[in-house]
């Protein structure tokens, strides 16, 4: 009574269909009875595969061509098909110029230099520090005005102060 009782339990709980998988699918009841329980007759080796669906299922997929807008102008077939080219002006490019000045250390001047301007080696930048010193003021480098103005901020607030000014590059002297 009490394995029948377990077992209704069970397939309400879990359904007629439901494969239990157990470490030890013997289980002992208080009257030392034991019985095994299997999903069918048929799986007493091992288990229950997994089910097939008897009915069939169909799968369609379906796709749908977008539809071209209608164009407000009406072209003529006589006319030739132009595209139009875009142009593209580069933008304005800046000088970024060393201040000569004569309280300068020159190691301290190259290594900034080396650190802030992506482009500049040392050899670079100790030719730039001596033509400044000699005429007053350097060429470091031509760049769009946001960089421009990033290098000469960051050149200024070196410590020691390096001085810089931005010009721009079609600008004659």
């Amino acid at each position: 009574m009490r394995q029948s009782l377990l077992l209704s339990l069970l397939v309400a709980l879990f359904g007629s269909s439901f494969a239990f998988t157990v470490s030890n699918p013997t289980f002992r009841l208080p009257s030392k009875t034991s019985f095994t329980l299997y999903a069918s007759d048929s799986d007493k080796e091992g288990g229950a595969a997994i089910a097939k669906p008897k009915v069939g299922v169909k799968v369609e997929t379906v796709t749908k061509q977008k539809a071209k807008s209608v164009s407000r102008q009406k072209s003529r077939t006589s006319d030739p098909i132009s595209r139009r080219e875009e142009k593209f002006e580069d933008a304005p490019l800046f000088k970024v110029l060393l201040i000569g000045d004569e309280d300068y250390d020159q190691a301290h001047v190259i290594e900034r230099m080396c650190e802030i301007l992506e482009d500049m080696d040392e050899s670079q930048a100790a030719s730039v520090f001596k033509s400044a010193q000699q005429s007053g003021k350097a060429m470091c480098g031509k760049y769009p005005l946001e960089h421009a103005e990033m290098y000469k901020e960051q050149l200024i607030r070196s410590d020691p102060m390096i001085f810089s000014d931005v010009e721009e590059e079609n600008k004659n002297d």
